[in-house]
């Protein structure tokens, strides 16, 4: 077994992205809340070990977790819906995932990579509510979001595309829901029987969305980002360090071409 990960020592503090839009959590694995006039939504909950962060993140910006009506994954692994089950529990919060991704969520696929984190097993399996394809929509209050499927990382990964507005201007936000090449290398893949094409398919799907326009692009994880360097940038006076509208088709052609690489030379 690989050493056990540690993710509440990672804390990082909640902060106000731009309008209507924050981080709430944490440096292991990115948890992000959009306010709405009916309610909050929340974008991935995190391993289990840290949603005590998430939770108090929520509570530091002025908001509660009683009042979140929805929690989308952007994938089925455990450091982005581990803490999921505790929350719904506590909240009556609806769930989404993106379709093939449901097993993973309900424990009858042993993929969520909790072990490979070191964890024993899933324990937080849950059935989520709603299962999301490609060009879904939702809306709650003023939000509305829109999902593409970005398979690869997962099946079921999905993109993310919604609108904030801040100081009655709109920006567009979007989430790559998982650039991990771990679940994609060879080895990983003949492990667990599955088939090679996921790599060939990540980068269709970047195809599929890298032209989208995109004024904010958000990461589940701090790195994608630079989540913590544009943080310190906002603490040092610069409202607009999220907005760059070149990053989102940037990010995606390096993940692009890196992958087409492992591709050629095989791993």
């Amino acid at each position: 077994m690989s050493k056990m990960y540690t993710p509440w020592t990672e804390y990082m503090e909640p902060f106000k992205i731009k309008g209507n839009l924050y981080f709430v959590g944490c440096v292991a694995a990115s948890s992000h809340l959009i306010a709405t006039s009916e309610g909050l939504i929340l974008l991935d909950t995190g391993y289990p070990q840290n949603l005590y962060m998430v939770i108090d993140g929520i509570y530091k910006l002025g908001f509660s977790p009683y009042d979140i009506k929805y929690i989308i994954h952007s994938h089925g692994h455990y450091d982005h819906l581990g803490g999921t089950k505790a929350l719904v529990e506590l909240t009556g919060a609806k769930t989404f995932i993106g379709a093939g991704d449901e097993d993973y969520a309900n424990g009858k696929l042993d993929l969520t990579w909790a072990k490979e984190l070191g964890y024993d097993a899933y324990h937080e399996a849950f059935e989520p509510d709603f299962i999301l394809h490609d060009g879904d929509k939702i809306t709650l209050g003023e939000v509305e979001m829109e999902f593409a499927a970005a398979p690869g990382h997962t099946p079921g990964t999905i993109a993310i595309f919604f609108n904030i507005t801040d100081e009655g201007k709109e920006y567009k936000v979007a989430m790559h829901g998982g650039v991990g090449f771990n679940s994609m290398s060879l080895e990983f893949l003949d492990k667990y029987g599955l088939c090679h094409d996921c790599r060939q398919k990540f980068v269709d799907a970047i195809d599929r969305i890298i032209d989208r326009p995109v004024d904010i692009f958000i990461g589940n994880h701090v790195w994608n980002n630079d989540t913590k360097g544009k943080y310190q940038k906002i603490l040092d006076g610069d409202k607009d360090a999220f907005v760059d509208p070149a990053e989102w088709k940037r990010f995606l052609q390096y993940q692009k071409e890196e992958m087409l690489k492992w591709i050629a030379e095989g791993k």
